[in-house]
């Protein structure tokens, strides 16, 4: 298999420069004048709706709110947070939620990279980490957000997809150092019971985006060659059945 091609994007990339970005190198994928494409970059300040958000969802305060063809629901990214399109052909039979799984394991690895027993969550998709200094269950918690510890969970990663002629687009955020006020103002994720929180915040210590650039570009690497070998990064995670959707979130 031919290496893909990883672009570390200079400065701010504007949000639908990358969508459109995204669309070119799929077609190129699609046609096989790529073997795939790995984008990593920051967007400035933007809401994204996935094809799921739902009205409640939505910014509190009016802000525009960019509409696009991943699946899940609304979320944020901007200055601060890692963002990362693995543009790449899945192998047949087409299992996206296997997918979703490796690119868990690429947050999952990444945070362990910087000190951090990052987690999944039963029943919701993305990566999260506990509160610090938490040795119970969090104040007003009503247990959905909690590891089996008795610990409030915070979002720390991200996933969004849109598959199509079996190739995948979108990708995966992570949140380095960013602000989180913005998230104030929306349902992140759809997700109402639980807050999300950033490597830095949960480190004690500031982790950059240029640092968790350089290991999300090698681990998409590994998992990409892992998924088409058969030897998946996340199959020690893996469970459930296989799925051929076309858009799956976190």
């Amino acid at each position: 298999m031919e290496e893909l091609e990883i672009i570390r994007w200079p400065g701010l990339l504007d949000y639908e420069e990358g969508v459109a970005l995204q669309r070119a190198y799929h077609a190129d994928v699609v046609a096989g004048r790529s073997p795939g494409v790995v984008v990593l970059c920051e967007h400035p300040s933007v809401y994204t709706a996935g094809r799921r958000t739902e009205p409640s969802d939505l910014p509190t305060d009016g802000s525009h709110v960019v509409e696009v063809d991943r699946g899940g629901r609304i979320t944020w990214h901007g200055p601060g947070q890692l963002v990362a399109y693995p543009i790449v052909r899945l192998p047949a039979p087409l299992d996206v939620v296997a997918w979703v799984r490796d690119l868990e394991q690429v947050v999952l690895d990444t945070a362990a990279s910087v000190g951090l027993s990052a987690q999944r969550v039963p029943g919701r998709s993305g990566v999260w980490l506990p509160r610090p200094g938490e040795d119970g269950p969090g104040a007003g918690s009503d247990g959905a957000g909690d590891d089996r510890h008795g610990r409030t969970l915070d979002k720390v990663g991200a996933i969004g997809l849109h598959v199509a002629e079996g190739v995948s687009s979108h990708g995966i955020a992570v949140n380095c150092d960013n602000d989180l006020t913005p998230y104030a103002a929306i349902v992140p994720c759809g997700i109402a019971d639980a807050g999300v929180t950033t490597l830095s915040r949960a480190t004690g210590r500031h982790v950059t985006v240029d640092e968790v650039a350089a290991a999300v570009g090698h681990r998409i690497e590994q998992a990409v060659a892992g998924m088409h070998a058969g030897a998946r990064i996340s199959s020690a995670g893996h469970a459930g059945p296989t799925s051929t959707r076309q858009e799956v979130a976190a």
